[in-house]
């Protein structure tokens, strides 16, 4: 049996406060909206019941951010890509935000269990003035659990459309890939973190970016496995790969908060759903 399902938000701002709307259809969900840092900015957390995709499980995310909202996307755990006796499965995310909008995209990472055939896309639309952070993060197998990445292969896509774009093909069997130090140099975490603007930056700002997640991964020890990039004036990229999830992730976290305290001026702060 297979699950397919849909889940479209509408982040709006009225009086000073963000506000949700959701719609769904099949087994996907979104928690009660939290405001931890005043009414401005709307937490929400996805959650998927069945826990994980099988092959022929298609699920598909849309989020809009009107002018002036505010909203945060989490999820309460991994998503998890299973085995698959044959067909694909496919996670769709769209990502709309309109002038002076903000969103932070931070769902924990994607496993890609041995013998998955998956699918991760991720689209990013922002109007003129409206800006995003986000990350994605991928492991591959669960090396600490003695259930490594043996078979399979997974398809990840990311895009801002006109602006940015990558794709990458994972494949157990390319041990090239896999193994090399051109590649992935034995590494089975892989994750990006982004600062995307409709516009171009300026200058400085988008430099401001750069120094400040160079000068957390200078003093972090995935240091000689991660960088910081601008592949266009309207995108900052951070790249890591680690041989495990948690110090990636832990990373991330460290770049994303310095980069909501120098780039928008705003405390750091933590999901409520990662504590429990």
């Amino acid at each position: 049996m297979t699950w397919n399902a849909s889940l479209a938000l509408d982040y709006t701002h009225q009086a000073g406060k963000t506000l949700a709307h959701f719609r769904h259809n099949g087994p996907l969900r979104i928690l009660q909206s939290l405001y931890p840092e005043g009414d401005a900015i709307c937490h929400n957390v996805i959650v998927h019941p069945p826990g994980g995709l099988v092959g022929g499980d298609t699920l598909d995310l849309t989020f809009t951010a009107a002018p002036g909202a505010h909203g945060l996307v989490t999820t309460p755990g991994a998503t998890r890509f299973y085995r698959s006796a044959g067909e694909p499965a496919l996670q769709r995310t769209q990502l709309d935000l309109q002038a002076g909008a903000r969103m932070e995209w931070l769902p924990l990472e994607a496993i890609c269990y041995s013998g998955c055939l998956a699918e991760n896309r991720l689209t990013m639309t922002l109007a003129p003035g409206a800006e995003l952070i986000g990350w994605d993060v991928t492991a591959l197998g669960l090396p600490a659990a003695s259930l490594p990445f043996e078979s399979g292969s997974f398809r990840q896509h990311i895009e801002v459309p006109g602006v940015w774009l990558e794709r990458a093909r994972m494949d157990a069997s390319d041990t090239l890939l896999m193994n090399s130090p051109l590649g992935m140099a034995g590494h089975r975490c892989v994750a990006s973190l982004f600062f995307v603007a409709g516009s171009k930056l300026e200058r400085n700002r988008r430099q401001q970016a750069l120094d400040c997640a160079r000068e957390v991964i200078g003093a972090h020890s995935l240091s000689a496995t991660a960088g910081a990039t601008s592949p266009d004036g309207q995108v900052v990229v951070v790249r890591v790969l680690s041989p495990v999830v948690e110090p990636a992730m832990a990373l991330l976290k460290q770049v994303w908060q310095t980069w909501r305290t120098q780039l928008w001026q705003l405390a750091p702060s933590t999901p409520r759903i990662w504590s429990m």
